[in-house]
Formats: structure tokens, sequence, C-alpha cells
């Protein structure tokens, strides 16, 4: 038979004139189309080219992404820079001080009416907008400028005030309860007039009481509550009592309040201290198009963030040079310098955890050598983990990420667990609360993350949920009064570059499952009267799960080797014969056909054909004939399929030792039959000496028993109803005092130190050279797979629940609202 699969070209990019050749001429021209726009988009961002020099240049210089400024990456925040708008000028208080300010609220009010990038789950302007529009509007009144953008602004406040406050009433939070109110009073004092519908009055009247609550209960610079009043001194009533000592003493070493432009710009206009207005002079002359929310702004961390939307998006696969570089710079930078921690200020340990856990996690997927102390230094201050408590709304985001953080946990590494316990009870208490804290989006993927762990969810669905829910995932970190988001144009490029992805991806998923389903039919695989037929799941699955740039043809062989070990099993389960199982085994040992027939000799047919097409492609690309090791891995599974089978374990009454049962299981479960074949098909492949039927590797001894655990585990109901062993029930025969439930729960306990060990030996370089990389990835995904499939359920044996990821993954398309692309 002869395949046409995509191709790769240099830098692990598919092929575009084989998809055009396959079928869909005029959506893959428009997606070619879309595709190398947006690469070529993005690698200019990367590299720090502007439009207007990057044309004529006919080469790239990557490492020059360390030279753009991270600023830039960053959303302008309405609200500060119309703070820093109104400042006058001490000699001519007619004028404002900052005119690249006042023109960037006169040129930044988007076709609705309002300021910022603020919009809610659902794409619609959000409580932010509320009062970073009002504050443009005073700027705009003050200088007496924008005469239409002030009629459209207050159109907006007062035709969308009670939608958008009715859909957060019982969700404000703190800091809106602040500054909405401040926001208000200052308008109308300068003689805006504000007309809100008489039927908001009673809403404002409890938003205006539960500030006078917050202004009575806290301390202008306390402890307990971050951010603390003072800082924002912008939005504080007039008959707030603020002496100018308490400002300065506040100061800090820059000149700034708390970090945060508007406060500092208040704080200036009160006080005209000499050190804020070099604070302010600062801010505007590094961000002229528009004041970031808060400054200065850790560039690292931004670097960070936006690596980890590159994968959170499924884009990381065609930057991998650039990612390595940046983070190989991000960890020099751990290695050689101190990390700032300090106990006192809520905002610098915010800070530095979010871009601790960040590090963390990439740090360790990309295989660096980090410790759990960079992330777990917080655990041993309680004056820290009290902050966190007291102050879960700003803490949110960072719980959030360190959870996701030790997802990446190690043997013996107790702080880990401590972290993950301690972020999961905090995300817990938020999840179970009324609140979201002005956010619904974030409150849904906390709980989301909590319910399905990272471990059994599919790389291609996630990249999928995380695109669709744009509006919020574009959050990088919380701030004072609004979250600092991803640059309107930044994360607009990004998002069409990923929908233009996952489109693509599911056009070459759909061409290679129609081959694959054809293949199955044609070997009479998919009707063979008994048993499952699983095609469309196990291309779903593995398609899911291993990045694009893995051939097509690794697909196609893992695919195919889980329908024929699909059908296999099932028959030695409950089809055939004891003679046809010895038959059909004894056939496998020496590799010939003869005296089999009917679903025997199917199978052996189908299997002949999947080994010869392997060797073929290896023998074409490595130079290798890896013939008999291909029968002889095939060979053990199959054997191990009979051992089960035979009457002295499933009719005689032989009872195997929890030893003897794994020594059989962990063949049978076949992963490593899935695995290591299409292994020699990545590049670089495994090596002859590394690779041996029977004696495999630490990764794929690990990758061969965590699945059969998770198995038995989701099916021991099943087989002790058939009279069949599993080790779960095998441990309470061993143990009398042991009842189902602390079988299951020892056997959990076991997996999830050997999940930990099996990261550990694919994420880290052991020295020893066991397996490529690319192998170990495969292995980790491949593994992944299997968590998924029987994390809570045994949803391989189902015909109905994973319908709907299938049609995600490979048929519905994505569409993005306007708002966000």
């Amino acid at each position: 038979m002869q395949h046409h699969h995509p191709t790769k070209k240099a830098g692990g990019v598919v092929s575009w004139a084989c998809l055009i050749l396959r079928g869909g001429r005029r959506k893959a021209m428009e997606d070619v189309s879309i595709k190398r726009k947006g690469k070529r988009w993005w690698r200019d961002i990367l590299s720090g080219e502007d439009d207007d020099n990057k044309h004529g240049r006919r080469g790239v210089n990557w490492s020059s992404f360390a030279t753009k400024d991270p600023y830039s990456f960053v959303s302008a925040s309405g609200y500060d820079t119309a703070w820093l708008a109104m400042i006058p000028i001490h000699s001519d208080p007619t004028c404002s001080m900052f005119k690249e300010c006042l023109e960037w609220v006169a040129n930044n009010q988007t076709e609705e009416g309002y300021w910022g990038d603020c919009v809610d789950a659902h794409g619609d302007p959000s409580i932010d907008s509320l009062p970073a529009t009002l504050a443009c509007l005073i700027a705009l009144h003050r200088w007496n400028v924008g005469a239409n953008n002030i009629k459209r602004g207050l159109d907006f406040v007062q035709e969308n005030s009670e939608k958008i406050l009715g859909k957060t009433y019982d969700d404000l939070p703190r800091w809106f309860a602040i500054v909405f109110p401040g926001m208000i009073e200052l308008a109308r004092e300068a003689g805006i007039e504000l007309a809100f519908p008489s039927q908001l009055n009673g809403l404002l009247f409890d938003i205006f009481h539960k500030r006078q609550s917050l202004l009575d209960a806290e301390e202008l610079v306390g402890n307990q509550y971050y951010p603390p009043l003072l800082s924002y001194l912008e939005a504080l009533p007039s008959t707030y009592d603020i002496c100018e000592q308490d400002i300065t003493m506040n100061l800090s070493g820059d000149g700034s309040l708390f970090k945060s432009p508007a406060a500092t710009g208040r704080a200036f206009m009160a006080t005209g201290n000499e050190m804020t207005l070099s604070y302010l002079q600062m801010v505007v002359g590094r961000c002229a198009n528009g004041v970031p929310p808060t400054f200065p702004m850790d560039e690292e961390l931004i670097r960070l963030c936006l690596v980890n939307q590159l994968q959170r998006l499924g884009l990381a696969d065609h930057f991998t040079r650039e990612i390595e570089d940046n983070l190989a710079k991000i960890y020099w930078n751990y290695k050689t310098q101190e990390s700032t921690r300090k106990s006192g200020n809520s905002a610098d340990v915010a800070i530095q955890l979010h871009k601790d856990s960040l590090a963390f996690r990439l740090l360790r997927m990309h295989g660096f050598t980090i410790s759990p102390g960079q992330l777990c230094w917080f655990l041993n201050n309680d004056k820290v983990r009290a902050q966190i408590e007291e102050n879960q709304e700003y803490f949110s985001i960072t719980m959030f990420n360190v959870y996701r953080a030790t997802d990446l946990k190690f043997p013996g590494e107790g702080e880990l667990e401590e972290a993950r316990s301690f972020s999961r009870k905090v995300l817990e208490k938020i999840a179970l609360k009324d609140t979201s804290f002005g956010c619904t989006g974030l409150k849904k993927m906390m709980e989301h993350e909590l319910r399905f762990p990272w471990i059994a969810r599919l790389d291609r669905l996630d990249n999928r949920a995380w695109i669709e829910d744009s509006n919020n995932t574009n959050l990088l970190w919380v701030g004072k009064a609004s979250s600092h988001r991803l640059s309107t144009l930044l994360n607009k490029k990004l998002l069409q570059l990923a929908v233009a992805e996952y489109g693509f991806r599911q056009l070459i998923y759909r061409n290679e499952l129609e081959e694959v389903t054809r293949w199955s039919k044609s070997r009479g695989m998919s009707d063979m009267g008994f048993g499952r037929e699983r095609t469309t799941y196990c291309y779903f699955a593995i398609a899911s799960s291993i990045p694009l740039q893995y051939d097509s043809e690794v697909r196609m062989i893992i695919t195919k080797s889980a329908v024929v070990i699909t059908v296999a099993d099932d028959f030695y389960d409950t089809e055939a014969s004891f003679y046809e199982l010895n038959s059909l085994t004894d056939a496998i040992a020496g590799w010939d056909a003869k005296g089999l027939s009917g679903h025997s000799k199917t199978i052996f047919n189908a299997l002949d054909d999947l080994v010869t097409e392997i060797v073929a492609k290896v023998l074409h690309q490595k130079g290798i004939d890896i013939t008999f090791f291909l029968q002889q891995i095939w060979y053990e599974t199959f054997n191990s399929w009979l051992v089960e089978a035979e009457a002295k374990w499933s009719m005689g009454g032989f009872v195997p030792s929890t030893e003897e049962y794994l020594g059989t299981g962990m063949v049978s479960i076949a992963l490593h039959t899935i695995v290591l074949p299409a292994s020699y098909l990545l590049d670089p492949s495994p090596t002859a000496s590394k690779v041996r039927a029977g004696e495999y590797q630490t990764v794929t001894k690990l990758s061969m028993l965590i699945p059969r655990l998770l198995n038995d585990i989701q099916s021991y109901q099943k087989e002790q109803e058939e009279g069949k062993m599993n080790y779960v029930l095998l441990y309470m025969r061993e143990n009398p005092g042991a009842d189902i439930e602390n079988s299951t729960t020892y056997v959990r306990e076991i997996l999830e130190n050997k999940w930990g060990e099996f990261l550990q030996n694919v994420l880290m370089d052991d020295g020893l050279g066991e397996l490529p990389k690319a192998s170990k990835l495969l292995h980790l995904s491949c593994v992944k797979v299997f968590q998924m499939f029987f994390h809570s359920s045994n949803r391989y044996d189902s015909n109905t629940d994973m319908l709907q990821d299938i049609q995600k993954a490979i048929y519905i398309p994505l569409h993005i609202g306007s708002n966000s692309m």
C-alpha cells in the first residue's frame, strides 16, 4: 500500500505543498497564507524588528529577541495613563505635563466607547472598563479636549453600568469598591454629569456603603490587606484624612507609591515631591505609548509569561530554539543571582512567587536542573503564608501557577508536596466562594485544574480550551486595580496564529484518520465481529498528545499498533479457544502463518503488514534493520496474553504473587510495544544496544508499570466477576486485613511515586544516555494517554465518553469572538 504523508521540512514545519495535494485546496491555501503570515509576524516580534525596517532583510537575528523591550508585550492601562494625563505643568496649570498620555487617551477609546483591554469571559466589557473609562473622561474634560470622546464615553457608562454591575453584583472585588466610587466622585466634582438609571441607585448605594466599610475597617498601610488603602490614594475620598507625611513616608526608593503610576501621579499633585516627579518622568519616558498598571515590571517575568502563553496556545513547537535561548538566560540568572524574596510587601511576594512558579515549571519541563527551594521558599515564612491566606483575591493567579508547577514533582521532594497541598487548599477555598473576584473565567480555570490534573489531560484539547477562553487566558498577573494583560496587538496576532495552527492540525488529523481507518478496514481489524473497534479512539488519543512536528508516520504507526493490540487482546481475552491461542502465539514466535485460519490469520496478517511497514521505513530513514527486534517484542506481548488466558490463571485456581502478576501484566498492557518501534522513526532514534526485547531501560519499564496499575484500579470489579487476577485484588489476598478501599489507596500511592520517578527519567538527563530525549517525550505522551483513559473511569471501553473530545480535536472548527480577534 502506498502512503502519502505530510513530510517534514527544516525546522520541523510540515510541508504545505503536500497538504494542498491531499485535498481541500482552497481552505488549505487560506490556512497556508494565514500560517505563514502569522509565523513571519511572530518571528519579527521575537527578533525585535518593526514593520518599517523588516522589509528587504533576508535573515532574522533570533537572539535579538532579548533586545525587544518586554514592556511592549504588556497592555497599557487606560486608568493609569489617564491619571498621568491629568497632571498639570507647574508653570502652566492649563496644560498637561504628560501630553503623550493625553494623546494616548484621546486615541485609544474603543468603538464601544470605553477604554482599556477589559473584557469578560464572553468578550463583553468587564467591571475594569468602568473606572478606566471614568478616569479617561476626567482627563479629557480637565483639558477641554475630545468632546466626542467624552460623549461616547458617557453614553457607554450610563448605558452599560447596569448590565456590567448586574453580572458581578455579588462578586465585586475589594479594589472595585474602592476605585469606582472614587471615580464617580471625581467626575462629578469636575462637572461631568453622570446620569445613571434610577434602577441602579440601590446597587450604587451598596457599593458606596461597601467602600465606607473598608475605609472604616482598614489601616492606611497595614499588613492584613493588600494592596493597602494608600496605594489607592487617587481614588480615596477627599474627606479621608491623609497628610503629606503619610505619603512621603511610604514612597519607594524610586519615588513611587507602591509602584502604582496612578497613585504616584496623585501623590505628586498633592505634595509636589521631586522624587515622585522623577519617577513619573521615568515611566512616561519608558512607556510613551500608554502606561502599564505597574512600574517598573519584572522583565524576566514578562518573558516567562510569554513563553507560557506560547505553550498554552499550542505554538511552542515551532519556536523551540527561541524558547530554549530565553529559558537558558533565565536559568543562568537563577543560578548566579540571589532572587529578591521579601516578606514585608505582598506585591513583591506575589510577583516573585508568580515568577518562580512559572520559571520552575518551564525550566523543569525543558530539562533544566532546578531545586524545589526556588519555588517553595514561602512555605517557611509564616508571615507570607498568612498574607496569601488573607489576600486570596490578590494571590489567586499566583496560587494557580504554584499548583501547576507542582505537577512536576520528583521523588523525595516533600517541599513540592507541601506547596501543592497549600496551593490546592487556597484554590479550593476560592472555588467554594460565591465570589470569583470579578473574573469568572479565572475561577473556571482553577476549578478545571483541580478536577482534571495535567497528567490526565491531552495537550491539544488543553490548547483548544486555552484559545477559546482567550479573554481570560491573556491575563499575566494581578495588578492593583486591573490585571496585567498581553498587549492587544500581541494577543490578537497570537490568537490568529493559534487558531490557524489548530485548524491546520485538524486538517492533517482528518486526512490521517481517514487513511488509518482505510488500513484498519482493509486488514479486517474493524469488522472482526467481536470486541472493541477503537481505530478513531486510538488515533485521536495519540494525535492529541504528541507534538505536530513529530512525523505523520509516528502517529500512523502508533495508531495501527494500538488497533492491532486492541483486537488481539480482545481475541485472547474473550473470543479464542485455547487451541487458537496457542496456535497464534506459536505463529508469532516463528513468524509463520502456516496453519492459521479465521480470526487468527487475520490478526497475524495485519501484524505482519504493520511490521513490514515499520521495517521498511526505518531501513530507509536510518539504514538499520529492526525486523528481529519487532518480531521479538510482539511475540513477548502475545505470549503475555497467552499466559493471562491460560487455565492456570483464569480457570485453574492458580494465584500468582503480585510480583509474578506484574512481570506479565506490565508486558500485556503493551505500551512498550507501541512506543519503542515508533521511537525508531524519531530523530535521533534509539540505538540498537539500548533497545532490546525483554531488556528495557528505566523510563520504558516505568511506562509499562503505570498504565498497568491505572488499568487495574478501574477494572478490578469486572475482572473479579470474571474470575481474573488484578493487582488490586492480589494485594487484598496478600493482606487479609485490607479491603478494596485500602487496596486502591495503596495502588494509587505506588502510582504517585512511580509517576514522579517516571517524570524525572523523562525530563532530566541521567548522563547514561539511556534513550534520546525525543523518545522519552514520546513515552510521556503515551503514558498521559493512558492516564486520560483510566484516570477516573475506563473511558477506553466506553462507546460515548470520548466522542465530544474527538469532535473538538479533529472536526469542530475553532471560532473566536470578534472582541478577541
